[in-house]
């Protein structure tokens, strides 16, 4: 296999580039020929508008800076999307327009598309995790087979790729995992009977089911552990991930915590006082994401507060849906709004570009993220970079790196995870008004604390981690 990848890679340097009008970068692709390195990323959503997709644009404007400097490397990108003959512009306009990202045009940058290869795979609603893994195997394998780098890097956590980018094609390979795939508080959900999204009701209901799925899960976990263990450079995008993945991939070489690149920088221009009683959410439109728990701590708050009502509280939702599941979920949650009693309160915001986001981040004075272990949490960590009174669940990302105390004690926002909690802490932020004394120390707190996720703190740990890695030597 890896004489027949090798004969690939060889067409793969010949490739030209996507744009062959660019002059810059048909002299980079040219440069590389002979003594560049060939990397590829697998993120076959690219083109999407999620907290991934800005990790990926910022990887991107990090090694063309690195290109700049000197740095002899052509870029591929897995896409899933089908080709057109605008796609690149339309993608790289896209990164622009939603996340303020420029990537250099000196970065040779090739879209291999996929699109076939996942029309071919069914989905699964029964063993998902494996169903979903191999089909993450067979797309890579159609990438590979169409262009074989010399460094692979996963940026959407499928680490049964590894499989076939570092075992069959001899590629170094490289992650960036914002959510282990399985994990021991996955195990705990399922050892608790405890329903939720991923352990279904009727599983929770039935000792013989749990200790079914428990056997399942713990050969999958052992299997996850040994193919990312395949990987020569790892970075994690949070101190709850990097525990978990420690954990998993054992043998793994390197192991980072770069967090995410957040947008704070021109957040920071927007005043602190003069907010509106608005709640907003940030959040693609998924399961785990649980927007219904803010709808019904909404709900709570409203009911046993009439002088809060009075206010005309409105909870904004903002947030871009991938396709019919996604909407059929912000479908069902205007049906939840109108059964609360609540749908007057609740507005959805959706597939808007990053304009529309910052105006609402500068309107709004508190913010309300629910997901259960959120991996990290870049939408909260941007709704206090704005000065916005935060509230987000009490686990993962949130509550080990982004809501802390500061150095002197001082509050920089609220945890949460039950609908009373969620109320309480909204009450608080919202009794005495938005420029209270209290509120206006959490929101200076907040801001300060969030320039730790500043995309000019992840561009120099990227690029460190990059080069301390040898990756690309």
């Amino acid at each position: 296999c890896r004489i027949y990848f090798r004969g690939i890679r060889s067409q793969s340097r010949r490739l030209p580039s996507d744009d062959p009008t660019n002059a810059a970068t048909s002299t980079a692709v040219a440069a590389a020929k002979h003594t560049g390195r060939l990397v590829a990323f697998y993120h076959p959503n690219c083109s999407a508008g999620g907290g991934g997709e800005r990790v990926l644009w910022m990887a991107m404007k990090c090694l063309g800076e690195m290109r700049e400097a000197g740095l002899q490397i052509r870029v591929a990108i897995y896409t899933a999307d089908a080709p057109r003959p605008t796609y690149k512009g339309d993608v790289l306009s896209h990164a622009k327009e939603r996340f303020g990202i420029d990537v250099s045009p000196s970065l040779p940058i090739t879209f291999v598309h996929i699109d076939e290869a996942k029309r071919r795979i069914a989905t699964s609603r029964r063993l998902s995790m494996i169903a979903e893994s191999t089909g993450t195997v067979r797309m890579a394998w159609a990438a590979l087979m169409q262009f074989t780098p010399d460094v692979y890097i996963d940026t959407t956590g499928c680490a049964f790729t590894f499989l076939v980018a570092k075992v069959l094609a001899g590629c170094k390979v490289g992650a960036y995992v914002h959510y282990p795939t399985i994990s021991t508080d996955m195990l705990n959900l399922v050892w608790s009977r405890r329903p939720m999204y991923n352990n279904n009701a009727q599983v929770a209901s039935s000792s013989v089911r749990t200790y079914i799925k428990l056997v399942y899960y713990t050969i999958f976990a052992m299997c996850y552990g040994a193919v990312g263990s395949l990987s020569d450079l790892v970075m994690v995008n949070s101190s709850w991930t990097l525990g978990h993945i420690r954990f998993l991939w054992r043998f793994a070489s390197v192991i980072s915590v770069v967090f995410p690149p957040c947008d704070t920088k021109s957040l920071e221009d927007l005043p602190l006082k003069g907010r509106e009683d608005v709640i907003i959410s940030i959040g693609q439109f998924r399961p785990e994401k649980d927007h219904q728990l803010q709808l019904r701590s909404l709900a709570k708050l409203l009911s046993q507060n009439v002088a809060i009502r009075r206010r005309r509280v409105k909870l904004v939702l903002i947030g871009s849906c991938r396709g019919e599941d996604d909407d059929a979920r912000v479908a069902e949650l205007r049906k939840l709004a109108i059964g609360l009693g609540i749908d007057d309160s609740v507005e959805f915001v959706l597939n808007q570009p990053y304009p529309v986001l910052k105006s609402w981040l500068g309107r709004a004075s508190i913010g309300i993220h629910t997901m259960w272990n959120e991996h990290f949490g870049i939408g909260v960590v941007e709704m206090q970079a704005a000065g916005l009174i935060t509230i987000a669940h009490d686990s993962g990302g949130p509550k080990a790196d982004i809501i802390v105390k500061t150095v002197d004690g001082k509050r920089t926002g609220y945890l949460a995870s039950s609908v009373d909690e969620y109320s309480s802490a909204m009450y608080k932020a919202l009794c005495d008004g938005a420029d209270s004394k209290e509120n206006m120390e959490i929101r200076a707190c907040g801001r300060e604390s969030s320039k730790r996720f500043s995309d000019q703190v992840f561009t120099r740990e990227f690029k460190d981690a990059i080069v301390a890695s040898g990756i690309l030597s």
